[in-house]
């Protein structure tokens, strides 16, 4: 895509909202501004796409991309809300294609261990997502090719996240301020 085409798609983008097209998006805005904040407790808030063993299982399988370590795990940041918040936005293709990823991941569990992969013990859920990384077995092909994109959405939306932002910015590398220190200059 060019650099031209892309900033007409951001400007026609950035309008959508201002025409008043979609209450839809007001309701996202909120729900993305809600959940950002923390504004909804773990009790309120409901999944706007995956059941509660979808949600559960993305929380396991995110939390072992990111665990806890000298940085709060994905869980801390609410990595299943934003994913949730942005598939359910998302085309049903890819709705479908990450729930099944998901699904996929839960059967493997079952046929290795007798358990869904919620009920598994750390070290083989672990193992699990080992041989998903690796792909040298041919029967979890399909893991293997969700594997990748679950692993960087989680990243993604865990370092978009303030938690995130802050592991990012330790050091401060980033300004926590982008104002002019010259007091002529507001």
């Amino acid at each position: 895509m060019k650099r031209r085409d892309l900033l007409k798609l951001g400007a026609s983008i950035a309008t959508v909202p201002a025409a008043g097209l979609s209450q839809q998006h007001e309701h996202s805005t909120a729900t993305a501004n809600q959940i950002a904040s923390g504004g909804i407790s773990a009790g309120d808030w409901k999944p706007e796409l995956f059941d509660d063993h979808e949600n559960q299982t993305l929380i396991a399988l995110a939390d072992l991309i990111i665990p806890a370590t000298d940085t709060p795990r994905a869980k801390a940041a609410l990595v299943n809300r934003h994913m949730d918040h942005i598939l359910a936005a998302a085309g049903e293709d890819e709705k479908t294609r990450f729930r099944e990823g998901l699904w996929w991941i839960d059967g493997h569990a079952m046929r290795k261990y007798g358990k869904p992969f919620t009920g598994c013990t750390t070290a083989e859920q672990t193992a699990i997502l080992q041989t998903l990384d690796e792909g040298k077995d041919p029967d979890t092909a399909p893991g293997h090719q969700f594997f990748p994109w679950l692993k960087g959405m989680t990243a993604q939306v865990y370092y978009s996240t303030e938690i995130g932002f802050q592991e990012l910015n330790k050091g401060e590398r980033v300004p926590t301020t982008f104002a002019c220190p010259h007091p002529e200059h507001p």
